[in-house]
């Protein structure tokens, strides 16, 4: 016998004379919930209940998933991009009944997103987000291949150059918003939760419901934060109310800004709009050839993460402080974010070869001396 949380709810699920009972016991306690569940099992064994009729339509795709957002919502765990995962495996999975779907639709989705030219890991999220709605549902999924990511981590980073032309191309309330990402390697929901009673004499506080990996951690205000933080105490009245949001779009919370970020990474030279048909690159938003939409290619705002990261530690930062920083629990994780590129590689070999240089000075120096 067991009790699970779907939703805000409890629900219980045992097998009785070989059949599978699973109801909602309709309270937010767990024990409440096994006190029920109890109750049920010793009617049905005293004979005072029936077994339920197992002949209902079983639920669709759709449900399970509509259950996942419910229960991502009451351990405020959805952000922007899982909502988008979750459109696009309703879109693709929700009118299939939940017990009917297969093997074989699975990989038929997994074929046409490919045609499509998506990757790997963008194919793998939908997937995996459909096994975990079984999961959840207590239900058991169809096989589903998981993808193959090993050459799919991303290396892009900005030159300051570079962030600096794009930060300068973002709209008023997103500029700042960058800037902090770009300076502390903070990911964007971090910087998005930030609010004033956070910011204490010269400290900026990640609280730890507010972290990914459900640790706190804070960061001095110093260097280019210091302007950044005046201008936002400065922004703080919006439409005449002073609002709590540090980072913030007229009040409102800093959200999705993906066409600004496009827009501004295009005008900087980090990014280009590709029609998805024919490849070819257009500044517009429909490729004159095709009349299809075009989609932006090029730097993402995560990659800030991974300049914060480089940066801190090629300007001689601690790991274990960087880390701190930048909220790495592990290593290995943090150096995948320290990128190398050429330059590094060229100045790399040059110290070696001053140091060669050095060497052969000194043996010199000895055989005169001699």
């Amino acid at each position: 016998m067991s009790v699970y949380k779907r939703g805000g709810r409890y629900w219980y699920c045992f097998v009785f004379d070989g059949r599978r009972v699973q109801r909602s016991a309709k309270v937010k306690n767990a024990k409440d919930a096994r006190d029920i569940e109890r109750a049920e099992w010793n009617r049905l064994a005293r004979g005072e209940a029936g077994l339920p009729d197992n002949s209902q339509p079983s639920r669709t795709v759709g449900e399970l998933l509509d259950t996942l957002k419910s229960t991502y919502g009451d351990e405020n765990k959805i952000s922007q991009q899982t909502k988008s995962v979750l459109k696009h495996a309703r879109r693709a999975f929700g009118s299939k009944v939940a017990n009917q779907l297969t093997s074989k639709d699975a990989e038929d989705y997994i074929a046409a997103r490919r045609k499509e030219g998506k990757k790997n890991a963008t194919i793998n999220r939908v997937t995996e987000i459909v096994r975990r709605a079984y999961r959840i549902a207590k239900l058991t999924a169809p096989e589903i291949r998981h993808l193959s990511e090993k050459d799919n981590a991303r290396k892009g980073f900005f030159s300051d150059d570079e962030f600096r032309r794009v930060c300068s191309g973002l709209p008023e309330g997103v500029s700042d918003f960058a800037l902090f990402a770009y300076l502390t390697g903070w990911r964007k929901n971090e910087v998005a939760s930030l609010v004033w009673s956070d910011v204490e004499e010269n400290v900026i506080r990640l609280r730890a419901e507010n972290s990914k990996n459900r640790e706190a951690r804070s960061v001095v205000i110093a260097g280019d934060l210091v302007g950044m933080m005046d201008r936002r105490k400065q922004s703080r009245l919006a439409n005449g109310v002073l609002t709590n949001l540090v980072f913030h779009r007229d009040g409102a919370p800093v959200a999705e800004f993906r066409k600004a970020w496009a827009s501004a990474c295009v005008a900087a030279g980090a990014g280009k709009m590709v029609c998805p048909k024919c490849q070819g690159e257009s500044t517009a938003r429909k490729c004159p050839r095709c009349k299809t939409r075009t989609e932006y290619s090029g730097k993402i705002f995560h990659d800030l993460r991974r300049t914060a990261v480089r940066n801190m530690v090629r300007s001689g930062v601690p790991q274990s402080v960087a880390m701190k920083i930048s909220g790495h629990k592990t290593a290995s994780m943090f150096r995948r974010y320290d990128i190398a590129n050429e330059g590094d590689l060229r100045a790399a070999l040059e110290s070696v070869q001053r140091y060669h240089e050095t060497e052969t000075e000194k043996v010199v120096t000895i055989g005169n001396a001699k």
